[in-house]
């Protein structure tokens, strides 16, 4: 008895009806929101008051939702240049956790949260897994890493809120992840889709058929991939794949999930942001469901209030009705970000178009490298193939074959190199995917 009462409870800890609310509900909710946000952003943070003054506006020259387009756009320039505090609203003290950036490619982006910043990012992580398909009483494995990434911390609260019973296993050592997968009894998996292909891959190694364990829902994220390595993941680990979305900059995992019943597209609760599209070289909306940068606006953060944030993520927005009855718009499958994109001799290639093309490829299995090299004044491509267990890795007419597909498909040269089985590195969190060796100027 006392269990279904504590299920009772946890059920009704976040607010289902939001997700169902009225579109014009939502958006008055959005905009009164959205005044608080600018208001709080311009009397608290510096930075952004410099920036607004600089171009002209207010937080009261907001009236609609469509005049956020008179304000300037926040990039990861801005809090590079702010390192590390510099962009918080609130006093260091009250900043309860602090998330980071590896800084790989300069100053690291800090984010924090205040402690009504980590409920709400619990609260919204809990309706995507419930969104997913998960419920309370479901042992969760999250092979997420933990620590400065967000990705593990963010997972583990949400579904602990949910009521789930959570496996903390982060990412790496492999074969425990597959032993703890049986033992457990986990009924959701989640990790970079990457990394669940390193999972069913060493899973099948040890003589292992995760499709027979109770595993039945893959929540993948932090990385874009493409359709193909859904089914291909679907078909390995015998689950359901949903995809999930989220930055750091924004809150982390949580801003945006597909629902367990269409898989069709991810629902941006639209509640806590606010979604635009635009053009990346003209900064200008692109027309309504055309594809274009994601840009977003917190509408209910206390710490780092983020205004018109530019994602680099590549997607589309759609209006259309979901089966599941969720009214919030839909975030098409992210196909790649702007700043991965590839310019081959004058042809746009994203890694994930790439992806699409050798997944399903007799005796290729899905590990794959994207070298770039400069040949004279000309770029030029490689791309590092892993063939099947078994299978040849030194067949000329393959190689031919493959790189006169992606030829046709997406326009560009290339060179194909096949590998073999186990040679190119494997993912214990975000693949990398692209590897180059051109010279800067």
């Amino acid at each position: 008895m006392n269990h279904q009462a504590s299920s009772d409870t946890l059920a009704d800890m976040f607010d289902r009806s939001a997700e169902t609310m009225p579109r014009a509900d939502l958006a008055a909710l959005q905009l009164s929101r959205l005044k608080q946000t600018l208001h709080n952003a311009y009397a608290n943070v510096p930075h952004v008051r410099a920036k607004w003054d600089a171009a002209g506006v207010r937080p009261e020259h907001l009236k609609s939702l469509a005049d956020i387009a008179r304000f300037p756009f926040t990039t990861k320039a801005d809090m590079r240049d702010t390192y590390p505090f510099g962009l918080f609203a609130v006093p260091r003290e009250q900043v309860v956790r602090l998330h980071a950036s590896s800084g790989t490619t300069g100053k690291a982006t800090v984010v924090g949260y205040t402690q009504n910043d980590i409920d709400l990012w619990s609260n919204l992580m809990a309706r995507c897994i419930a969104c997913a398909g998960g419920r309370p009483g479901d042992v969760l494995h999250n092979a997420y890493g933990y620590g400065l990434f967000t990705g593990g911390l963010g997972v583990h609260y949400g579904a602990e809120l949910l009521g789930c019973t959570v496996v903390p296993v982060s990412g790496g050592l492999t074969e425990r992840q597959v032993t703890l997968l049986q033992d457990f009894g986990a009924r959701i998996i989640c990790a970079t889709p990457s990394y669940a292909l390193n999972i069913a891959e060493v899973a099948e190694a040890m003589g292992v058929d995760v499709r027979k364990l109770p595993v039945q829902i893959g929540i993948f994220g932090a990385e874009p991939w493409s359709n193909e390595m859904r089914h291909d993941l679907e078909a390995r680990l015998g689950i359901a794949a949903v995809d999930l979305y989220g930055l750091s900059e924004i809150i982390g995992p949580g801003v945006a999930v597909e629902c367990g019943v269409a898989r069709n597209g991810l629902h941006g609760w639209e509640d806590h942001f606010l979604f635009e599209v635009i053009d990346p070289k003209t900064l200008e909306p692109v027309k309504p469901g055309d594809a274009g940068e994601l840009v977003m606006t917190t509408l209910t953060k206390e710490a780092l209030p983020m205004v018109r944030y530019r994602s680099r993520d590549i997607t589309r927005l759609t209006d259309e009705p979901c089966a599941c009855g969720r009214t919030h718009r839909r975030i098409l499958r992210v196909t790649g970000r702007d700043d991965d994109m590839m310019i081959i001799r004058g042809v746009n290639v994203y890694p994930s178009q790439i992806e699409a093309l050798l997944i399903g490829l007799p005796d290729i299995s899905p590990h794959y490298q994207i070298v770039l090299m400069r040949d004279g004044a000309l770029d030029s491509m490689t791309v590092e193939i892993e063939v099947a267990p078994g299978a040849p890795h030194d067949d000329a007419q393959k190689c031919t074959d493959i790189s006169g597909r992606i030829k046709s498909r997406l326009g560009v040269s290339c060179t194909i190199a096949l590998k073999a089985s186990g040679e190119l590195p494997r993912s214990q969190g975000k693949a990398v995917r692209v590897k180059d060796l051109r010279k800067k100027p």
